[in-house]
């Protein structure tokens, strides 16, 4: 059974089921060129909120290897935030620390029920990497299921090459189960990592 904070926004029903620390092990399988990638990782998530209309995201990984290796690798770590996606107005804080110009009570369900469609509420994330890669992700949110792709790719000089991702999110009988696929390396898009995760 999950319990659900009674002060969350409007917004963050529909992705109230993420919030909490998740932590579990997962699998790494991709190859390009001559090069397989393969072996187990240790894998902890953050949804929090502080208020606002968002989520707060971190991640962060430790390779394990094929075999258990001796001293796990650090992977690269996660952060950013989640939201449904909808217009932003004179009431909304930005863009950078400008505030709000007007004054509005606050979202309703009935605002936020007003961005359902027949898929579910569109969502969007974007995500910050160590190593300087920056993803924008649109997608939709329907019950304990999310769907996203990236929609931006952003890399610093010196990253490896990486252009798109996919991730799937779900809640199955207590667990967050994940799936992410990459286009790297000049490979097409094809799943490289997935994992189950347990609320601690």
């Amino acid at each position: 059974m999950i319990d659900l904070p009674t002060d969350l926004p409007a917004d963050l029903a529909p992705l109230s089921w993420l919030l909490g620390v998740w932590e579990g092990t997962g699998v790494i399988e991709y190859s390009t060129g001559e090069t397989r990638y393969e072996g187990e990782f240790s894998h902890r998530v953050s949804f929090s909120h502080d208020g606002g209309p968002f989520l707060n995201y971190a991640a962060t990984a430790s390779f394990l290897g094929a075999d258990g290796q001796d001293v796990p690798v650090p992977l690269v770590a996660e952060t950013g935030f989640w939201r449904l996606t909808r217009d932003h107005t004179a009431a909304d804080p930005g863009p950078a620390l400008l505030p709000p110009t007007e004054s509005a009570p606050p979202r309703t369900v009935d605002d936020v029920e007003s961005l359902r469609t027949p898929d579910g509420f569109p969502i969007e994330a974007s995500i910050a990497h160590s190593d300087g890669t920056l993803e924008l992700y649109l997608g939709r949110i329907a019950g304990p299921r999310i769907d996203i792709a990236t929609d931006a790719v952003v890399r610093m000089a010196g990253t490896k090459p990486y252009s798109g991702a996919t991730r799937m999110y779900g809640l199955v009988e207590g667990h967050l189960l994940w799936a992410w696929d990459i286009t790297a390396f000049g490979e097409q898009l094809k799943s490289h990592a997935s994992a189950r995760l347990a609320r601690v």
